[in-house]
């Protein structure tokens, strides 16, 4: 699915990032737990989290996930928001809650990160 679609779903705004057309992505992680994020996500999904420190930008890169959405209306730091231009993430804000935002996805035909 399209990143544009992803954004469109969830009635995102985004934070970070440009040509959202040309990023696919097939799966989603939706977790507080950075170490969780590390045990689940795959190449190519996107994480969806109530956390905005800039330590969820490093989790995202080292697990490669091609963006991050932050959910509950969390707006991320000016520090975060400089890491993740850096490493070319993309950044998207969403209102819903993260129960929501991943059901969401998940009825629209995204796979979770822990589906083979």
């Amino acid at each position: 699915m399209k990143l544009s679609k992803i954004a469109e779903i969830l009635q995102a705004e985004v934070l970070y990032g440009e040509e959202l057309d040309r990023i696919e992505i097939e799966r989603a992680c939706g977790s507080d737990l950075m170490s969780d994020v590390l045990c689940q996500s795959m190449q190519g999904s996107l994480l969806l989290t109530g956390l905005t420190n800039p330590q969820v930008v490093r989790t995202a890169e080292m697990s490669e996930n091609s963006a991050i959405c932050f959910v509950r209306g969390k707006r991320p730091p000016a520090e975060t928001m400089d890491l993740a231009r850096k490493n070319d993430i993309p950044l998207l804000l969403s209102t819903f809650s993260m129960y929501l935002a991943c059901g969401k996805l998940y009825t629209a035909g995204l796979l979770s990160c822990d589906e083979a």
